[in-house]
């Protein structure tokens, strides 16, 4: 069996997801659309201890609907959260914490802990690399001065890129927040975000420079002046700048470094979901459904 489709309208999520009841089965049969089965030892026979809403199975093993999600363990209601990931997803410029602390009617601390642990279940492990022909470079986030590349960027923070090329459009969309600009770093962010065999088109700077030693085909972006090297580039760029409108838009440019990251996933989903953003509700809990967000500790202590 297929899994369970999605809400495309505010009516029609209204209409499916009324109460606790309606979400708790909805997770189910995103889970388990093939009917139930023991996580732990693949037995399919088992039952529903309704008051705890949790299954065992007839060899004793118990499980929680939430187990090893974004949700488990958290005292908001799965209306919330589902709510939470309904106008994450659908609202094309995003939601601060501030703004989702007033929807909801709860804690500027708990709407931007869940925002945190919904950021953390956008990244799916399993992805596969981008190909084809991809533009690469990086960008500095932060700081009012404007700085050199590695050393000269203090108080920044680097943030590398990579996007595939489909004739005059963007592709595919990696982030990444990089220590530095050194050489070993750029060559392990193309490896691990890139299919070996593809061809990456990058300024002049010499860490991309041993790139086929790797499997790759390097191009260098060429130009008379800087504004001719930088339009060959110019799907990346214009990427780096919708990424610093956005920041400084909905989050007003209150981005932590240590958070940077979460933000930087986010704004990768929603990119690469842009043809189907209500899609992206149904495969933001998905992918919630195995990976473990970050803890109020992580989050406000890291």
């Amino acid at each position: 069996m297929a899994r369970p489709d999605f809400p495309v309208t505010l009516p029609d999520f209204i209409r499916r997801f009324p109460d606790e009841k309606a979400c708790w089965q909805y997770l189910v049969d995103s889970r388990w659309p093939d009917g139930w089965s023991c996580p732990d030892c693949g037995e399919r026979k088992g039952y529903l201890i309704a008051k705890r809403k949790v299954f065992e199975c007839i060899k004793g093993h118990q499980i929680s609907v939430t187990a090893g999600t974004v949700m488990h363990g958290t005292r908001m209601p799965l209306v919330a959260w589902f709510q939470t990931a309904f106008m994450v997803t659908t609202h094309t410029p995003g939601l601060s914490a501030l703004q989702l602390a007033r929807q909801l009617g709860t804690s500027y601390e708990t709407a931007y802990m869940m925002l945190q642990k919904l950021r953390t279940g956008m990244v799916r492990p399993e992805r596969e690399p981008l190909k084809g022909r991809i533009q690469a470079d990086e960008t500095y986030i932060g700081g009012r001065r404007p700085g050199k590349r590695g050393r000269g960027a203090a108080g920044k923070a680097i943030v590398a890129g990579a996007v595939e090329v489909r004739g005059k459009h963007a592709g595919r969309l990696r982030l990444l927040l990089i220590p530095d600009v050194r050489r070993m770093t750029l060559e392990r962010f193309v490896l691990d975000n890139v299919t070996k065999g593809s061809t990456i088109i990058t300024d002049s700077m010499e860490s991309y420079a041993h790139l086929p030693r790797f499997g790759c085909r390097h191009e260098i972006a060429k130009g008379e002046t800087q504004k001719e090297i930088s339009e060959e580039l110019g799907l990346i760029h214009r990427i780096f700048g919708n990424l610093k409108t956005w920041l400084l838009g909905t989050h007003h440019g209150r981005v932590e470094v240590k958070h940077l990251q979460g933000y930087l996933n986010e704004f990768v989903f929603r990119f690469n979901r842009r043809g189907t953003p209500m899609a992206a509700f149904q495969t933001v809990l998905g992918i919630g459904s195995h990976i473990h967000g970050p803890t109020y500790k992580g989050i406000y202590r890291g």
